[in-house]
C-alpha cells in the first residue's frame, strides 16, 4: 500500500454555540462559512481546496460534540503570515494562549501559536512566516 500524502483526512472541532463559533472562524479566516445539517449535527466548513489535495474540516454542533481544552490539538493553516490571522483572534472572541513561536530553532519549519476559540477549544495556528 502506498502511504497517503496526508495523514490527516478530515477533522471536526466541537462547538456549543454554532452561530458564535461560525462568526469566530469566519472572522479569523476572513471568509463566509457555509453550513449544513446532517441528522442532529450542524456543520460549518472551514476553508480548504479538496481538488488541490487540501485536507478539510468543520466546526460541528451536536449531542456528541463537546468542546474541550484537552485531547487532540489541531493545527490550522494560517496562510502566508501567522501574524495576520493571530491579530484577529481577540476581536473575533478568542484568546491567545501562546504567542507566535518558531517551530524549531534549527530548521525552517515556520511558526505556530495556540489560541482558545470562542467555544473553549485549544487550536493551534501555523504558517511559514
Amino acid at each position: 500500500m502506498k502511504p497517503p500524502v496526508n495523514t490527516l483526512n478530515w477533522f471536526e472541532i466541537p462547538v456549543n454555540d454554532f452561530d458564535r463559533a461560525r462568526q469566530f472562524y469566519s472572522r479569523l479566516f476572513d471568509y463566509h462559512m457555509q453550513d449544513t445539517l446532517a441528522g442532529p449535527n450542524r456543520r460549518g466548513f472551514l476553508p480548504h481546496d479538496p481538488q488541490g489535495g487540501g485536507v478539510g474540516g468543520a466546526i460541528v454542533q451536536g449531542p456528541d460534540y463537546i468542546p474541550s481544552q484537552r485531547g487532540c490539538l489541531v493545527y490550522l493553516n494560517a496562510g502566508d503570515d501567522l501574524s495576520i490571522v493571530l491579530a484577529r483572534v481577540t476581536d473575533a472572541g478568542g484568546k491567545i494562549i501562546q504567542e507566535k513561536t518558531p517551530v524549531s530553532e534549527e530548521q525552517a519549519l515556520g511558526y505556530y501559536a495556540i489560541i482558545r476559540d470562542s467555544e473553549g477549544n485549544h487550536i493551534a495556528l501555523h504558517s511559514m512566516q
